[in-house]
């Protein structure tokens, strides 16, 4: 990717997923059913909480078919969106954002600092949010990025996670 463009649309992050959005070798979003959002409508490398950077993805849950196969399985007749997944969406969006600046290496989760689930997404939701602030982004053999993020349902905050840590491996 030559430019930094400041939103992405979902074939922009199947692009991703296939590996040719910061080209080979580099980060990579999952592709689906595991791409928990549709667009990005807004990465910066300024503003957020902590004044490094931002990044915001969306995903429509009501009448999505893409979301269908976790409440199937999560629970028979009692169907939520497994909070793992959610936690995930927030780690792919912070490796997504050291790809967009340009680091080389692929992305992988390193941990979370604390998770608090404050209410579930059942099939009733129509929308969700997800915000990740950067807190520090250290550069070198190993790209290493730390951040907070926010899972919120119809603009309601359901998930928090503090201390979120992503790698991007070159080697």
């Amino acid at each position: 990717m030559t430019e930094r463009r400041p939103s992405f649309e979902y074939e922009d992050l199947l692009a991703c997923g296939r590996g040719e959005l910061f080209g080979p070798g580099n980060a990579q979003l999952p592709l689906p059913p595991m791409l928990m959002f549709e667009r990005i409508p807004l990465v910066s490398e300024e503003g957020g909480a902590h004044g490094k950077g931002q990044i915001v993805a969306e995903m429509q849950i009501a009448d999505n078919p893409q979301v269908e196969w976790f409440f199937a399985c999560h629970f028979k007749n009692d169907p939520v969106m497994p909070g793992c997944l959610g936690l995930d969406a927030l780690w792919q969006l912070t490796g997504f954002y050291l790809g967009w600046l340009g680091e080389p290496g692929r992305g992988r989760a390193l941990g979370v600092g604390e998770v608090k689930f404050k209410k579930i997404v059942t099939p009733a939701v129509k929308k969700l949010e997800y915000i990740i602030d950067i807190k520090r982004v250290r550069t070198g053999k190993l790209t290493l990025g730390y951040a907070d993020g926010t899972m919120k349902a119809d603009g309601e905050v359901f998930y928090n996670a503090t201390d979120l840590r992503v790698i991007l491996d070159a080697s």
